[in-house]
């Protein structure tokens, strides 16, 4: 067999099990040399079904995956059961995504966000999934909005009540909630409550959540788009301010899964405005100040973008070993020559840098610069309307000086 020739098979299998699965599936795995999947998964086909070698996955799993793909490879007749759909949250993903598709077949079972979706009535298009596997809890906080349907894949039984209390401690106690218990089997469960009233510390291992978000009065939605009010950071005044910020952000343009430097991120407000944009967009804040980048991450934890990755030390010594970035912000020390260039360097071809001036003299470097590489300048200046006295006047902010430069 040749590494070109079909020899991966991953079935979808539900928890109807065997006697659900396609005659597809059922010939993919009698016709396997090894039968990869978890304890539960392999339980579910009969020895009459298969002689393949059965090997239950490792944890964690990548070891057998790596046999997989290098070990395995081409050599033997390889079947590897997931729950549902492989290609939704699944392993699949993680085997198929340095495959030819001609090295392998996905044979998909009905996923549980689509029989969780049957289950309600819920529209599949109108629904968002967010998997809480191996992810921190605190992601769903982006998707709360006045009757926003959520399907969330639990880690697993104590995920209900971890989600429960954070709908309610974030305004979204009256939020609806549908706990399937081994959905699509014979011991299948449906527990429902309202978040605050929420009282099971424990469900079933196996089980999948359905939130249908209604806010409190008290809750205050955050919108996604760039320009969050100032006082949703919590900052020692290292902030750029609202109206920057929005214009900032439409400088940099993030695309899905774009990543940014946030150097000298102060507050991080920059890099957390960029990874709400799209889920899959990513950021690196460096911060030299300890005290600092103890307050980015308390910021993105609350702003709902935990896997922001904050760097403490000075760069650009922190920057080895990591990935260009498609995008660059550099929001303190914009004079410093040894920084701006190794920002230059590092950024990807075709990547955009935008930096913020004050002082008359970061704007004198940022002319400079200008003249050398090009791109634009502009200067911002915003007021905002104050009381003085009784009445009202403008009371103007610093201005800005903005550099936007892309790399050839």
């Amino acid at each position: 067999m040749t590494a070109a020739e079909h020899w991966l098979s991953i079935v979808g299998i539900g928890e109807d099990g065997y006697d659900g699965l396609s005659s597809e599936a059922k010939r993919a795995i009698a016709s396997s040399e090894l039968l990869y999947g978890g304890a539960r998964h392999l339980a579910l086909v009969p020895t009459a079904g298969s002689s393949a070698t059965r090997i239950p996955w490792p944890s964690p799993m990548t070891p057998a995956v790596q046999e997989i793909l290098t070990g395995d490879r081409g050599k033997k007749r390889v079947t590897v059961l997931a729950s549902g759909d492989p290609m939704l949250h699944g392993v699949g993903v993680t085997l198929t995504r340095d495959l030819v598709t001609t090295e392998f077949r996905v044979i998909p079972q009905v996923s549980a966000f689509s029989l969780a979706c049957a289950r309600l009535g819920w529209p599949m298009a109108e629904t968002t999934l967010i998997t809480l596997v191996n992810r921190p809890v605190e992601q769903l906080l982006r998707h709360l909005y006045p009757d926003q349907r959520l399907v969330i894949f639990s880690e697993d039984g104590s995920t209900p009540a971890i989600v429960a209390r954070l709908l309610t401690e974030s305004g979204y106690g009256s939020s609806k909630i549908d706990v399937f218990e081994n959905l699509g089997g014979t011991s299948e469960r449906n527990i429902r409550e309202l978040a605050a009233c929420w009282l099971n510390k424990q469900c079933g291992k196996l089980n999948l959540m359905a939130v249908l978000c209604a806010p409190d009065t008290t809750a205050r939605p955050l919108s996604l788009a760039p320009g969050l009010q100032d006082d949703a950071f919590d900052t020692d005044g290292r902030l750029t301010k609202r109206e920057v910020r929005a214009v900032t952000l439409a400088r940099l343009a993030p695309l899905p899964n774009q990543i940014l430097w946030d150097v000298g991120a102060g507050t991080g407000s920059i890099g957390i405005e960029w990874m709400r944009v799209h889920p899959s967009c990513s950021c690196i804040a460096f911060e030299a100040r300890e005290d600092r980048a103890v307050r980015i991450r308390e910021n993105a934890v609350r702003l709902c973008v935990p896997n922001l990755k904050v760097i403490q030390g000075t760069a650009p010594a922190t920057f080895a070993s990591l990935r260009s970035p498609d995008a660059i912000f550099i929001g303190g020390s914009v004079g410093n020559d040894e920084l701006f260039d190794a920002c230059w360097a590092r950024l990807s071809s075709g990547g955009r840098l935008v930096a913020n001036a004050v002082t008359l003299q970061s704007e004198a470097s940022l002319v400079a610069r200008h003249t050398l590489y090009g791109g634009d300048l502009m200067r911002m200046t915003v007021s905002r309307a104050d009381l003085i006295g009784g009445l009202y006047g403008w009371r103007p902010m610093m201005p800005i000086t903005q550099w936007t430069v892309t790399k050839p």
